[in-house]
């Protein structure tokens, strides 16, 4: 694939030429974006915190929301300090003290939304080193991406606040790596002739599914679980109506 290729720019000022993405991932307490993923449910979501490397609190962190809609997959996503970020999920905390320090502050308040709204708690911290490609012949619209992502390991039940830890981790599909083909709107044709040279077959190969199976003191087939286990204060009153725009104006119970 080389003579097609250039590595992507972060990757190439790292050492190795690859990074570490680091993601918690928030679930309801039923676990349903789990289980829509493995149910094959055609629109489906992922909420998520994701940094990079080894980070501190003046590291770039970002609030993703993660949608796909059949084919199509869509994101909101919001930056800031990773220290901004701690302090958002503190309870009594006012967002508009830290709006001036987010960039996209609006899909900040969405993920606030999805978080309070839909009751989530912080399930599994998903880490891997990724090795990304992108296409010689530059295409903006078509965004073609090739990345290969190792070591995939997790560490359940995460604080918002250990993103940058990996202590106690789990891996996941020990001996493999997952290779991912990306674009927006054609795949080259160079592509299909490697592919079928190595026997290789498109599968799903989700990241957060195959981390919780490795797990084994996560339940995702047990409702509560995660409200249990996950690293957050619970609303005070379940009931009450909760807007895009009231989404941080919450009161959580100390």
């Amino acid at each position: 694939m080389l003579p097609f290729l250039r590595r992507d720019g972060f990757a190439a000022k790292q050492e190795t030429g690859m990074y570490t993405v680091r993601s918690i991932y928030f679930d309801t307490p039923g676990f349903e974006m789990y289980h829509t993923k493995i149910d094959g449910i055609a629109h489906r979501m992922k909420v998520r915190i994701r940094g990079y490397n080894v980070g501190d609190d003046n590291s770039t962190v970002f609030l993703e929301i993660k949608r796909k809609y059949e084919g199509p997959i869509l994101k909101n996503r919001a930056d800031a300090p990773f220290g901004v970020i701690k302090e958002l999920f503190k309870p009594g905390v006012v967002f508009d003290d830290y709006v001036h320090l987010i960039k996209n502050p609006d899909n900040a308040r969405r993920f606030f939304y999805q978080i309070h709204s839909k009751n989530l708690r912080p399930v599994i911290n998903v880490i891997y080193e990724r090795e990304p490609f992108l296409g010689k012949n530059m295409d903006l619209e078509n965004d073609f991406r090739v990345t290969f992502d190792l070591h995939l390991r997790s560490v359940g039940y995460p604080e918002v606040e250990n993103l940058y830890q990996e202590t106690g981790a789990s891996y996941a599909y020990p001996g493999f790596f997952i290779l991912e083909v990306k674009f927006n709107h054609y795949c080259p044709t160079w592509v299909k002739p490697i592919m079928e040279d190595f026997q290789l077959r498109k599968e799903p190969a989700s990241k957060y599914v195959g981390t919780i199976n490795s797990n084994h003191f996560i339940n995702p087939m047990k409702r509560g679980e995660a409200l249990a286990k996950g690293q957050l204060k619970p609303l005070p009153n379940p009931t009450e109506t909760i807007t895009w725009e009231n989404a941080l104006a919450l009161p959580v119970k100390p």
